[in-house]
C-alpha cells in the first residue's frame, strides 16, 4: 500500500555552544562510528521546533502541556463565565480533567504558609496540579471548559456530576478528538488512559556531529562591580564546558498518521487536506529555522542551516547518517567540514536509493554557498519560502488524490 513520507535532512553547524547539557553540565555526545559525537537530543529539538509553532500557526490549532491544567482549564472557564472567581471554579475544574484523562489530580504540598518561609502570613491559594505533564489541546480545553460552565450551573457538587456516565463519556470524547497540530505531530501518552493516547506522526533523531569532537572547557571570571582598585581579583570564576561542530540533523514525518490525527480537528466545511498542509508547512519551517536555547546567552550560537533537504517518499523514511559513519576529517585545505559532509551525502544518498530501489518521488534543496555545490543534482534548488509552499502543496494534493 502507497504511504505517504516526508524526510528531511539538514546540515547545520554550530559554533562554540552547549545546545544540549548531560547531567554533568557538559555538551551531550555520543560514540558513532568508533569516535565521539557532538550529540543534541530528539527531544530538545523537539521542543525547539514546538515553540517555533507559536509564531507560525494560530494558537487555536496548538496545545499545552503542563501540570497546571487545572489552572489553563479554569482560565477558560472564566472566560466563559467572567462572574466567577479561579478558585471557585478549581474543584469543577480538576474533576473535569480527572474524568477527560484519568490524571491523580492533587493540590500541591507547601512546606511554609506565606512568603519568605513565614508560617504566620495566610497561605496564598493554589490550584490542584496533575502528577504529571498533560498535553492537552486548545479545542479540548475549550470543549472541557463549556462542560465544567454547565456543570457549575446546574449548582451540582463537582464529584456528583462527573460521576453520571454521560458527564464523563463526553469528557472523554473531548479529550480524545480535535488534536492540536503539536500532539498530532509529537504524539500524546496519558498513563492513567491509554484510550486517548496519540500516536506521534513525527520521528526526530538525535541530531550528530559528522566529524568527532573534543569537549573543551571556558574558564571566566566576573569582577564586582563595587570593589576598588584596592580589592584585586575576581568575584566569581567557574567554567563552562563546550564543543563546536557540523551537525547531521533529520526527521521524518507519517503524513498519513499526521491525517489520521488531525480527522477530528476539521472545521465544518474544510478540506482534509488543509490542517494536513498547516502542519506540514509549519513543521518544515519550524524544525529548519529552531535552535535549543541550552546556554544561548553564554555563546549567541544563532546559525541557520547550510543546507536542507526534503523528500516526499511513497514507502518508508530512511535516514542518510551513514553517510558519516566514517566521520568527515578536515583536509589541509581549511574547506572545514561542511564542504566534505555535502560532498559524503550526494555520493552516499544516490547509492542508497539505488541499492534499495527507494528513489524519493520528489525532492527539494535548499542550500547556503559554493561549499554545498555537491548537492545541487540531488532535486530541485529552492529558497525558504517556496521550499515551505511547495512541499505543503504536494503533501495536500497527495491527500487530495486519495481521497
Amino acid at each position: 500500500m502507497s504511504r505517504t513520507i516526508l524526510d528531511v535532512h539538514i546540515l547545520q553547524t554550530v559554533p562554540p555552544s552547549n545546545l544540549n547539557r548531560d547531567d554533568t553540565g557538559a555538551p551531550k555526545s555520543a560514540v558513532y562510528g568508533g569516535v565521539r559525537r557532538s550529540r543534541v537530543s530528539s527531544q530538545a529539538w523537539k521542543r525547539a521546533t514546538r515553540k517555533a509553532f507559536d509564531d507560525l500557526l494560530d494558537p487555536a490549532e496548538l496545545g499545552v502541556r503542563t501540570k497546571k491544567v487545572v489552572e489553563a482549564l479554569a482560565e477558560r472557564i472564566t472566560k466563559l463565565e467572567p462572574s466567577l472567581k479561579a478558585d471557585q471554579v478549581w474543584p469543577m475544574a480538576a474533576e473535569i480533567i480527572q474524568a477527560a484523562t484519568g490524571a491523580k489530580i492533587e493540590t500541591p504540598s507547601r512546606k511554609s504558609g506565606g512568603k519568605d518561609g513565614k508560617d504566620d502570613e495566610p497561605a496564598v491559594p493554589q490550584a490542584p496540579q496533575s502528577s504529571y505533564l498533560l498535553f492537552l489541546s486548545a479545542h479540548q480545553l475549550d470543549g472541557l471548559a463549556g462542560l465544567a460552565v454547565e456543570g457549575i450551573g446546574k449548582g451540582t457538587e463537582p464529584k456528583v456530576f462527573v460521576k453520571d456516565k454521560d458527564i464523563k463519556a463526553r469528557a472523554k470524547q473531548i479529550a480524545a478528538t480535535r488534536h492540536s497540530v503539536d500532539i498530532a505531530l509529537f504524539g500524546r501518552m496519558v498513563a492513567d488512559a491509554s484510550d486517548i493516547n496519540v500516536d506521534a506522526a513525527a520521528q526526530v533523531a538525535h541530531a550528530l556531529s559528522v566529524h568527532a569532537v573534543d569537549l573543551e572547557s571556558d574558564y571566566f571570571t566576573a569582577v564586582d562591580d563595587q570593589n576598588t582598585s584596592a580589592e584585586p581579583g575576581a568575584g566569581m570564576i567557574g567554567t563552562i564546558d563546550f564543543n563546536s561542530a557540523t551537525l547531521y540533523r533529520y526527521a521524518a514525518v507519517d503524513i498519513d498518521l499526521l491525517a489520521k490525527n488531525l480527522d477530528a480537528g476539521l472545521a465544518d466545511g474544510e478540506r482534509a487536506s488543509e490542517p494536513v498542509r498547516r502542519a506540514v508547512e509549519a513543521f518544515i519551517e519550524g524544525f529548519a529555522m529552531s535552535m535549543p536555547t541550552g546556554k544561548a546567552n553564554t555563546f549567541g550560537n544563532h546559525t541557520l542551516p547550510d543546507a536542507v533537504i526534503v523528500k516526499l517518499r511513497s514507502s518508508r523514511p530512511v535516514s542518510f547518517v551513514g553517510a558519516f559513519e566514517k566521520s568527515v576529517v578536515q583536509q589541509d585545505t581549511g574547506d572545514g567540514h561542511v564542504r566534505a559532509a555535502c560532498k559524503a551525502l550526494a555520493d552516499h544518498i544516490p547509492a542508497v536509493e539505488k541499492a534499495f530501489g527507494a528513489t524519493a518521488d520528489r525532492t527539494w534543496i535548499l542550500r547556503v554557498g559554493e561549499h554545498t555545490a555537491d548537492l545541487a543534482p540531488l532535486g530541485t534548488e529552492v529558497d525558504l519560502r517556496p521550499l515551505v509552499t511547495e512541499v505543503g502543496e504536494a503533501v495536500a494534493e497527495r491527500l487530495g488524490k486519495r481521497g
